[in-house]
């Protein structure tokens, strides 16, 4: 096992930095202020700006625009593995330069170096919206010294069970919108509801209170408290589960097993 820390920095909605045993790989990269109809909520500092410089690899979980955002990823250095759904953002991004892209779906293992990310499955409509980009939703596995899951975007699903029992589970609470999709995403009572069935160590409400539409007023509170509200309602549900929410920026430094308390 590495004595090296492992760490997650919350960059806000569903971007992550995870630092383990060496390799720095980075989910849904979103680093911009403003992506289509939505702005940024919590300034991303210049300095984190700057993170993009010595990532191994960045994971997209699927490829709707608040999560496979391509000016984003042009910021990073073409030598990163790109891992992505299978289909068009393979060659797209292949087009783009990148030298190492792997296409995955559920089932798929790839190596990053010291760490393996094993692609799961994700209850989310894959491609809507870029029908010229289709791909599979998923979620990812990250496993090293310890094992994180992140869901990415999800609904739940019968198979969480076998997901079960990892370090850290990141899960998804909320949206940008004043309603979610049905079935394909988790607000904060179902994602509390989702730590009865995966019972992780530790979990990261994500996917919360970082963007919203540009028109005025239409930033939706539940939307803004929906961490601390995850956050409540597992402490009544999953009380074993050590809930940590974070601030965009903010770093969790995960403890060994005899040092949670």
């Amino acid at each position: 096992m590495s004595e090296r820390p492992v760490r997650i920095t919350y960059l806000g909605h569903a971007t992550l930095l995870i630092e383990m045993d060496g390799v720095r790989v980075l989910t849904d990269p979103l680093l911009r202020p403003r992506v289509a109809h939505l702005h940024r909520l919590v300034p991303l500092e210049t300095a984190w700006l700057g993170m993009s410089v010595g990532v191994d690899a960045v994971l997209i979980s699927h490829l709707h625009f608040d999560h496979f955002d391509l000016p984003s990823l042009q910021m990073f250095d073409r030598r990163a593995t790109m891992v992505v759904p299978l289909g068009g953002a393979v060659s797209l991004l292949r087009r783009r330069g990148f030298i190492d892209v792997r296409g995955v779906e559920p089932g798929s293992l790839t190596s990053l170096g010291s760490v393996a990310a094993h692609a799961v499955h994700a209850q989310h409509p894959g491609s809507r919206g870029t029908p010229w980009l289709k791909g599979p939703a998923v979620g990812y596995v990250i496993r090293g010294s310890k094992s994180i899951y992140f869901a990415g975007d999800t609904g739940a699903f019968p198979e969480m069970s076998e997901l079960s029992g990892m370090d850290v589970a990141l899960l998804p609470v909320a949206g940008w919108g004043s309603r979610l999709q049905e079935g394909d995403h988790m607000n904060a009572a179902q994602a509390a509801q989702a730590l009865k069935i995966l019972a992780p160590r530790i979990a990261i409400p994500i996917h919360w209170g970082t963007f919203a539409p540009v028109w005025p007023g239409h930033a939706i509170p539940a939307n803004q408290s929906a961490g601390g509200e995850f956050q409540r309602q597992a402490a009544a549900l999953a009380p074993a589960v050590d809930v940590r929410v974070l601030t965009p920026g903010a770093t969790f430094t995960v403890p060994a097993a005899d040092d949670d308390g």
